[in-house]
């Protein structure tokens, strides 16, 4: 299914000649973040932030405050990966669409594109999630590929999700095999493993307690 199905379009931009009084109303039936404004000639102007909207004066104009507004959206063909990082860096649950020519289309709402997300595999198929660091300029998506594959196992998904001090983290979902041996691979290839695996830590501890066994043994 295509994103610009999701489009929404019940609601329409306030006008820069409205009273704010009006959006002011607006805000307290709705439970967005943001409202559209478009200008007297149906031009997108940007969006007001609910909280901005309360603190301003409702007998004056929407085109008092244009000051205010934040200029934030997407277009049509966006993919979906860009649309959720849109909504996160504007902290806002409702984005504006345009097409190519610059027209309003109408909106997304965050949980419709939350939800989309959710249905990809990297969510819904069955497997593992890894957590594996290395340096910036030493780690590659290749290497992690053939590291899984190598041991039989089903890459459903991967993404960085966090840089440090020249470190990169990068989250697996793996399916189709046991990670242990996995785990086992990324550390000869120099990995530092960042998640907790249950059948990692059950290794560990298994060796840890034939260590201390063997330390009693020998006192």
């Amino acid at each position: 299914m295509r994103l610009s199905e999701f489009i929404i379009n019940d609601i329409k931009p306030v006008k820069t000649n409205s009273k704010i009084s009006e959006l002011q109303e607006f805000f307290n039936q709705l439970t967005y973040s943001h409202i559209p404004i478009q200008d007297e000639n149906g031009v997108f102007a940007g969006t007001f932030f609910e909280t901005d909207v309360h603190c301003f004066d409702g007998n004056k104009l929407v085109s008092d405050y244009l000051y205010s507004l934040e200029d934030f959206y997407v277009r049509e063909s966006t993919m979906w990966l860009d649309v959720l990082e849109a909504f996160a860096q504007n902290s806002a649950n409702i984005m504006p669409v345009l097409n190519e020519k610059g027209d309003y289309l109408g909106y997304y709402e965050l949980n419709d594109v939350i939800g989309l997300f959710n249905e990809s595999p990297f969510f819904n198929e069955a497997g593992g999630v890894l957590v594996v660091e290395k340096g910036i300029n030493d780690y590659s998506f290749s290497e992690i590929s053939q590291i899984v594959e190598s041991n039989n196992g089903k890459l459903l998904g991967a993404f960085v999700s966090k840089m440090k001090n020249d470190i990169v983290q990068v989250t697996l979902k793996i399916g189709n095999t046991s990670l242990n041996d996995i785990i086992q691979t990324f550390r000869r290839y120099s990995y530092n493993i960042a998640s907790g695996h249950e059948e990692d830590s059950f290794t560990q501890n298994l060796k840890e307690r034939s260590d201390y066994l063997k330390k009693y043994l020998n006192i």
